[in-house]
C-alpha cells in the first residue's frame, strides 16, 4: 500500500539518521553522466538493474520509478545543477516504515572521467532503519554496477 512520506529538502541529505554514500568513477564525462541522470529519465531501466521502469512527470520536475520486486515510489526532483549534481526525494512509496528518503547524486571531475558519488538518506522506524544499514553492501554493489553499467552505455553512443 503507497503511504506519503515526509517531504524533506535537500538538506536533509547531509542530516538524516540513516546515510549512505558510494563513489565510483567513470570514463565519461560529468556533462554525459548528467545527461543520462536528469534528462534520459527513462534510460535509467537500461542501465540501473533495479529499476524496471522510470519516467518523468509535471516537465521532468517529478519521477515515477518501479523497481524490481514491486517497490514503487513518485519522487519530486530537489535539484538539477548541470553536470554537478542530481537529487530528489520520495513523496509517495510502497515501503513500510519508510519516513523520508532522498538520494543525491554529486558528479565532479576525475582525470577526463567522471567522480560519481551517490548518497541514500533515509528515516524511518527503527526497524526500517536496521534494515537500510544492513542494506548497505547490496545498495553499494547494485550502484557500483549500475554506474559501471551506465558509463559502458555512454561509451557506446
Amino acid at each position: 500500500m503507497a503511504r506519503r512520506l515526509r517531504p524533506v529538502g535537500l538538506g536533509f541529505v547531509e542530516t538524516a539518521p540513516v546515510r549512505l554514500t558510494f563513489t565510483h568513477d567513470t570514463a565519461a564525462a560529468p556533462d554525459a553522466v548528467f545527461r543520462a541522470l536528469a534528462e534520459d529519465v527513462p534510460g535509467w531501466a537500461q542501465w540501473f538493474a533495479a529499476i524496471t521502469l522510470a519516467r518523468p512527470l509535471d516537465g521532468g520536475t517529478r519521477r515515477e520509478v518501479r523497481l524490481r520486486g514491486g517497490t514503487r515510489f513518485e519522487e519530486t526532483v530537489l535539484a538539477a545543477k548541470e553536470a554537478e549534481l542530481y537529487a530528489y526525494r520520495v513523496d509517495v512509496a510502497n515501503v513500510p516504515g519508510l519516513r523520508a528518503l532522498a538520494e543525491e547524486w554529486r558528479l565532479a571531475p576525475a582525470g577526463t572521467g567522471t567522480r560519481v558519488r551517490w548518497t541514500f538518506a533515509a528515516d524511518g522506524a527503527a526497524p526500517s532503519r536496521l534494515v537500510l544499514k544492513a542494506a548497505r553492501a547490496g545498495l553499494g554493489r547494485s550502484f557500483r554496477d549500475a554506474v559501471t553499467s551506465l558509463d559502458r552505455r555512454l561509451a557506446s553512443r
